[in-house]
């Protein structure tokens, strides 16, 4: 991130709105743009919402990975509502003006569901870790109470975290141009508007990245290089298959979002890193809540067999 001098006094105007230019560069596109991201919202809203009930419904899916499946198809449901209604309604109405104080409960609704799917995701793969590499034990370990903790705690951990960056981030003066070259209020374009050194800013950025992405991201890689090792031992390759893709489907997830946020979040940013930075939030924010549903769904035999249900009822 570049660090920026302060201006003269005289030329400080403190801001408060900004513009979000989203695809203002594609003026001819506007109205295709809406209507792409409508179906894709509606198709987020109804295929993680039908994996939500379904598992809620089906006895055949009471098991901790379905538990922690629609905690997770629900999460993708509110945060892509935190970023998708807004563009929509700014490539409907073409009024892209957010006031700073939405502006900043934006991020921080981003901020707080990113870290919770990070967490989760961290989850999902400690309950694979189990499930392969310690079955007997699996329901004891895996039972109801610590299944609602680990939710309860990748929901609430990064509350007080990513309200206080946020606040962090907005107390900064604001006096260059009111223009965010983005689509959501997200912490790069903001911070190019300082007009205060954001050295300290970046930092605190930095650890909290490191904290709510790598780390989560690395536990994550640390437990499935084991469980490939374990599956690689058993005898059947029946057994093998199924294993593969139980943890394949939640690998392609973990690739597509990590590797997206990682190079947002944790890659020095330039001034022509602007266009990079929104297609990559576009992974992580739009495309991957919308093939998550695809992703488990397609390859995963109970919840087909559970949609089958549901379809006949």
């Amino acid at each position: 991130m570049n660090h920026q001098e302060k201006p003269p006094e005289e030329n400080v105007t403190e801001l408060m709105a900004f513009v979000l230019l989203g695809f203002a560069d594609t003026p001819h596109l506007q109205w295709f743009l809406f209507r792409l991201f409508l179906t894709i919202y509606i198709i987020i809203l109804m295929s993680n919402g039908t994996i939500f009930l379904i598992t809620k419904m089906d006895p055949a899916l009471q098991s901790p990975m379905y538990f922690f499946l629609a905690n997770f198809s629900f999460l993708e449901i509110c945060y892509v509502s935190a970023t998708l209604p807004r563009m929509l309604m700014n490539l409907g109405t073409q009024r892209r003006i957010i006031s700073l104080v939405a502006c900043a409960t934006q991020m921080c609704f981003v901020l707080m569901f990113g870290g919770t799917e990070c967490l989760l995701l961290a989850v999902m793969a400690y309950d694979h870790y189990v499930a392969i590499c310690n079955p007997l034990n699996y329901p004891l370990v895996m039972n109801h109470r610590v299944c609602i903790q680990l939710v309860t705690g990748s929901w609430t951990i990064g509350i007080p975290v990513m309200i206080g960056q946020t606040y962090q981030i907005f107390s900064l003066p604001f006096c260059r141009s009111n223009q965010i070259n983005h689509f959501f209020c997200d912490i790069p374009p903001i911070l190019k508007l300082a007009c205060r050194d954001t050295f300290v800013n970046e930092m605190l950025v930095y650890i909290v990245s490191v904290l709510f992405v790598m780390v989560p991201f690395l536990l994550i890689l640390g437990s499935y290089s084991k469980v490939i090792s374990i599956i690689l031992k058993l005898p059947s390759a029946t057994g093998q298959a199924k294993a593969f893709s139980t943890c394949s489907s939640h690998l392609m997830v973990v690739v597509l979002f990590f590797g997206s946020a990682i190079i947002t979040y944790l890659r020095p940013n330039t001034r022509d890193s602007e266009g990079t930075d929104k297609v990559l939030s576009l992974f992580y924010t739009i495309l991957t809540p919308m093939f998550n549903p695809l992703i488990y769904s397609l390859r995963n035999k109970d919840v087909i067999i559970a949609l089958r249900k549901l379809l006949c009822k």
